[in-house]
């Protein structure tokens, strides 16, 4: 093996041991109209190291999963071979139950397990001003109520209702409401799905300016 093809290499402990991965990567490969280098150089791998992992001689790990599953325009559930239950294309008020996380307050206004999520978001004032969000995908947020601070790279950028920002969400991002009532967001991510992968990096000390 070559010292490139190595450093490529997972280790045991992050491998994913389901046999289903092998014949959905390169199907899904495929329906990307990718060729095997194409892919493979996308992923930081070895074409011969990606075809191991198609061919099963190899398990990917989890962020071997990530990389893949944004360079084919899917979700990890999806490269896994996991099936969810037929889903209804509207979902009404009624059925939005609030979940809290970090001091956020999410109701869900799509579907769950798609490649897009959309969300209801309320952002309470002085809440979880100082984590900083780096992950892949886009990001598009609409202000409803409220003045937000968004922090993208080096810039600060103050919206208010109506306005929106669409942004790549490897830039380093933060998010803020200015109000004492918070801020209620409409808020649509290509975050990929999965239960077992954390992809929001935080907190970071340091307060937004």
């Amino acid at each position: 093996m070559s010292s490139s093809e190595a450093e490529n290499e997972p280790t045991t402990g992050q491998d994913v041991e389901l046999p289903a991965v092998a014949p959905q990567l390169r199907a899904l490969r495929r329906r990307a109209s990718l060729t095997l280098e194409a892919a493979a150089r996308a992923a930081g791998l070895s074409p011969a190291h990606l075809s191991r992992l198609e061919t099963g001689r190899r398990q990917p790990s989890l962020p071997m999963l990530l990389a893949l599953a944004r360079i084919y325009a899917t979700t990890v559930s999806e490269l896994l071979g996991e099936t969810g239950a037929d889903r209804d294309a509207v979902v009404r008020a009624v059925d939005m139950e609030p979940t809290a996380a970090g001091g956020w307050t999410y109701w869900q206004a799509g579907a769950p397990g798609r490649g897009m999520q959309a969300l209801r978001v309320h952002v309470p004032h002085d809440s979880q001003g100082d984590i900083v969000r780096v992950h892949p995908g886009e990001e598009w947020l609409h202000v409803l109520t409220g003045r937000l601070r968004l922090r993208l790279g080096d810039t600060t950028h103050r919206l208010g209702p109506g306005d929106s920002a669409h942004f790549d969400s490897l830039t380093p991002h933060r998010i803020a409401a200015q109000d004492p009532d918070g801020v209620e967001l409409l808020f649509v991510h290509t975050l990929l799905q999965s239960p077992t992968a954390t992809l929001c990096l935080g907190p970071t000390p340091g307060d937004m300016p």
